[in-house]
């Protein structure tokens, strides 16, 4: 997120001083992913916080103006600073095909997580389920709409938690989706998984 202190010549979209949230992958545009729309897929995609760029936590930050969006007047600074998490909690609710009615796992309570399940309950999940490791992140997820929580100890029993998760959610979850990318999580997500999860 980001003020805007200087344009390029040919930039017509943006103006000295807009709030701008940021894309924070910049593709070639060249390639037959950039050229269907699927430019998150390109292979020489930039992001600002991989090197050769190494973040953009920094007083001046230079970024393409066509992966730069300017943030209506009643968006806060803070309210664009969660649209890209939003955006990969989105993209993570879609992929998972998640419907209204659904019971839906979600591993993991940190902010992409929390992401996740709102934009799940904001497309009707009935159930939302939300595991992780530190007791004051479901504590949270729970004030933002968890209907239930599950604590995962490193001595956790396997076996007692995937009990714990279809009792939890009356059934195998319809939807799993790991927010943590660990293989313990997503053991976890296959083993409360029936044969028809989306």
């Amino acid at each position: 997120l980001k003020l805007n202190l200087q344009i390029g010549s040919k930039v017509r979209n943006l103006k000295v001083g807009d709030r701008v949230a940021i894309e924070p992958g910049v593709p070639c545009r060249y390639c037959e992913f950039c050229k269907t729309g699927r430019y998150h897929l390109c292979p020489d995609i930039v992001f600002c916080a991989t090197p050769p760029v190494h973040g953009n936590l920094v007083r001046y930050y230079k970024h393409a103006a066509d992966f730069c969006y300017k943030l209506p007047d009643h968006v806060s600074m803070e309210e664009g600073a969660l649209l890209e998490p939003l955006s990969v909690g989105v993209h993570a609710c879609r992929r998972g095909k998640v419907t209204a009615g659904d019971h839906v796992l979600v591993l993991g309570a940190g902010p992409i997580g929390l992401m996740i399940l709102l934009t799940a309950k904001a497309m009707g999940a009935s159930k939302v389920l939300i595991t992780d490791v530190l007791q004051s992140r479901l504590d949270f997820a729970k004030k933002m709409g968890a209907d239930s929580t599950l604590l995962v100890k490193p001595d956790s029993n396997e076996a007692e938690l995937v009990k714990k998760v279809h009792e939890l959610l009356g059934n195998h979850p319809d939807v799993s989706l790991d927010a943590c990318g660990v293989s313990a999580t997503t053991r976890l997500s296959l083993l409360v998984s029936s044969f028809v999860i989306k």
